[in-house]
């Protein structure tokens, strides 16, 4: 399961993002975008993250992910479209030469951490 060594980063990288003055506040929500070829699996990731995190000032952040869709683009004609299976083969032209625009992303996107007086602040 690499979803744990994910996880590990993630959380890493969450500590890192945390500014000297805010170190001690509490991250609340973690907020990510994960390609859908990017062989990771949300709930997992999800899990992974709970278990690495507990006893720290994240524990308890809810890791919020927003799945990208598979974008495509044909070599040959140009033709854009989304794809929801493996099959790489443009539907305009039936040219097996296509190149993947999006889908394979695994970004922190933003930070939410509780400030002094409880509200939402970000980082990152």
């Amino acid at each position: 399961m690499h979803e744990m060594s994910l996880a590990m980063e993630i959380l890493k990288i969450v500590q890192d993002s945390i500014p000297a003055d805010l170190i001690d506040a509490r991250v609340q929500r973690v907020n990510l975008k994960v390609g859908r070829m990017s062989a990771v699996v949300p709930d997992s990731l999800r899990f992974c993250f709970t278990v690495v995190s507990d006893k720290t000032n994240v524990a308890g952040a809810e890791l919020a992910i927003e799945e990208v869709a598979v974008e495509v683009r044909c070599g040959d004609c140009g033709h854009q479209w989304l794809i929801d299976a493996p099959v790489f083969v443009c539907p305009q032209c039936s040219s097996g030469r296509v190149e993947m625009l999006s889908g394979r992303e695994l970004d922190i996107v933003s930070i939410e951490i509780e400030d002094e007086e409880g509200s939402d602040a970000h980082a990152g």
